[in-house]
């Protein structure tokens, strides 16, 4: 089994490609008689084989071969595309990613459906199955370079190669034992660095350890047969470590060296101010205390150097965190296009926006409520083209996800144009439930969301496959607010449905507005503060029997921070901050005690104890210290 660092890269390579041959299938199946999809697919799996053939993965390599080899049918017209094949290959890209998720742990997808799907590749390709030789070819190999095999775990061989005393140019004899070796397996710790085999003092000679299921004999074959190698010596040997455990929670994203290398300064430029830091305290506490004196002007001037380089900093590593949302909407087209097939409608996803970055942990996070979100529009919300065209719209419904930044958060939308949520059918449900007063008379968008987020509600008539079991919108708005997020609903009957959620660019370190009451301080953060006012209570009256303020000629409802906390301590003060907070289109008043002025703050890890009330967002450590708690915005509007 390869080390845990070539096996997660592995993952991350093989994932890449099985996006796009997703997105490439999608393309070919809507324009069957295209050709330049079956290129790309052809070469997507060709290079998923190449990689598994060389980690020794041969459940993928199998089926990624059997794929080529139907691939090439097509592309040699002995195969017309069909909605079969289709099929087939989306079934088979499933299959390979399976299998590819599964074989770092060693738990290889090789049952009696992985048989099935091989034989019914080379069916459909019209042939009988290729031999492991014939894609061994493929891959460039002859019978002196033998592919390795998972029959024993993998292990550290540290070798020792010689060119041949006379050689010309040894440099690129050694270059090319070193490039043939490398399929085999893991090349490290090289002695001399590549550099220096183009150096005349360069005698021949150089060594490497090797991490590779490949033993002896066929190292020293292959490593020989680059010709003019004089000796192949090796070394004490042992066991890789295994991927498994240790691989399954690896997670990569790869950043831009421009931003490592923007990093890197600064930390050498922080460990120059650290230094002097450290002479400055040792030149003696009273000098550097007396801001008079010339001890004390400097040291002014490096607190100053320290908190720029510290803010550089903390901007490049939180750009370095950054990925497109991109990489999360190009899942959802294959999702579509199989709920629309099972559901027996015609549905296109259109995208916008992927290029807009998020915080990677925020990222991973959205995956799961939009595929909710997404399913239920297709579900709930398009209907079937019969329908469509009985209410004079085109038959083929459109689900539309976008993604637009919003100061300092991201607003994701899934929007669709289908029939559009019956408010008096979710009305008369929630009344019947006990989900709301009798005598509501209006499905306001905030009390729609309510509703349809209560555990177990369902618009749909019976529990299918897609939806009906009363989870989605309840997943996505949990989902939401554990991200400091927030989840909104606008429904028009005949025009369609959007769910917008917003989240923060990023949950590591944030921009926040210090607040106190109770004599307590609290955290809200920026990215949800719309402005500060003063509290005046000739603007109070009253919204839905509670109390509200009029803030130019927009009535929003008020909550006192005091009140909310249960705070007895500490008098109230003459005069009363009023913080806007603003998420979507809400917006309410939060009263409190004293504005405290603004702070970077770190999110710190946070257990929430049972019964911890909704409106704790998290917490955090503050500048002298002291604890604070994180007010979640989108749980007070």
């Amino acid at each position: 089994m390869p080390a845990p660092k070539y096996a997660a890269l592995f993952l991350s390579e093989s994932r890449e490609h099985l996006a796009t041959c997703n997105r490439l299938l999608l393309a070919w199946e809507r324009d069957p008689a295209a050709r330049e999809p079956v290129g790309g697919l052809f070469r997507a799996i060709h290079n998923i084989k190449g990689m598994a053939a060389t980690m020794g993965y041969t459940a993928v390599a199998d089926l990624a071969h059997r794929t080529e080899s139907l691939l090439d049918a097509v592309r040699g017209g002995r195969l017309a595309p069909s909605p079969e094949l289709f099929q087939l290959l989306f079934r088979t890209a499933d299959a390979i990613e399976r299998a590819a998720e599964a074989a770092p742990s060693g738990a290889e997808q090789d049952g009696p459906a992985h048989a099935e799907l091989l034989e019914a590749l080379a069916a459909a390709a019209g042939g009988g199955a290729p031999t492991e030789v014939a894609w061994e070819r493929d891959l460039g190999r002859t019978s002196e370079m033998p592919v390795p095999r998972p029959a024993a775990p993998p292990a550290f061989r540290l070798v020792e190669v010689m060119i041949r005393a006379g050689t010309a140019m040894r440099g690129a004899r050694a270059l090319l034992a070193l490039r043939r070796v490398e399929r085999l397996g893991a090349v490290s710790a090289l002695t001399p660095p590549v550099a220096a085999f183009d150096r005349d003092d360069f005698d021949g000679r150089f060594s490497f350890r090797l991490t590779t299921l490949a033993d002896e004999e066929a190292i020293e074959t292959t490593l020989r047969a680059a010709g003019e190698v004089d000796t192949v010596t090796f070394q004490a040997s042992r066991a890789a470590p295994a991927a498994g455990g240790a691989n399954a929670g690896t997670r990569q994203i790869r950043i831009d060296l421009a931003r490592l290398d923007a990093m890197m300064k600064q930390v050498g430029e922080l460990v120059v101010a650290r230094n002097r830091l450290v002479e400055l305290a040792r030149a003696g506490a009273g000098a550097a205390a007396d801001t008079s004196g010339a001890g004390g002007v400097e040291l002014e001037a490096l607190a100053s150097q320290l908190s720029r380089l510290v803010s550089d900093l903390q901007t490049e590593v939180v750009a370095s965190r950054m990925a497109p949302v991109g990489e999360v909407f190009e899942r959802f087209p294959r999702v579509v296009r199989d709920v629309a097939r099972e559901l027996g409608k015609r549905i296109r996803l259109e995208t916008e926006g992927g290029e807009i970055e998020l915080d990677r942990s925020i990222l991973d996070e959205l995956g799961d409520p939009l595929v909710h979100l997404i399913r239920n529009a297709a579900d709930h919300g398009i209907e079937t083209p019969d329908a469509r065209a009985a209410a004079g719209r085109p038959p083929e419904g459109t689900i539309r996800l976008s993604a637009t930044r919003e100061r300092r958060s991201v607003a994701i939308r899934v929007s669709d144009d289908g029939r559009g949520i019956d408010r008096a059918a979710i009305l008369a449900r929630a009344k019947r439930d006990g989900l709301c007063a009798p005598d509501v008379t209006t499905l306001t968008d905030d009390l729609l969301l309510r509703v349809l987020a209560r555990p177990g509600f369902s618009t749909a008539a019976a529990v299918s496959g897609i939806s009906g079991r009363g989870v989605g919108v309840e997943v996505a708005l949990t989902r939401a607010r554990a991200l400091g997020g927030s989840l909104d609903v606008r429904s028009e009957a005949g025009r369609g449905t959007t769910f917008t959620l917003r989240v923060p660019l990023t949950l590591a370190i944030v921009r926040a507005l210090l607040a106190e009451a109770g004599g307590e301080r609290y955290a809200v953060p920026l990215s949800y503060v719309a402005e500060t006012i003063e509290f005046n209570r000739d603007a109070v009256t009253a919204l839905r029997d509670r109390e509200a303020l009029v803030v130019r000629d927009r009535v929003m409802p008020t909550v006192h921070l005091r009140d909310l906390v249960s705070a007895r301590a500490a008098a109230m003060p003459q005069r009363r901050p009023t913080i806007i907070l603003e998420v979507g289109e809400r917006r309410t008043a939060l009263v409190v005690d004293a504005l405290l002025g603004q702070q970077d703050i770190v999110i710190e890890p946070f257990d929430a104890p049972r019964g911890l009330p909704a409106y704790v967002g998290g917490a955090t450590i503050l500048a002298d210290g002291a604890p604070a708690l994180i007010l979640d915005a989108a749980a007070l509007v």
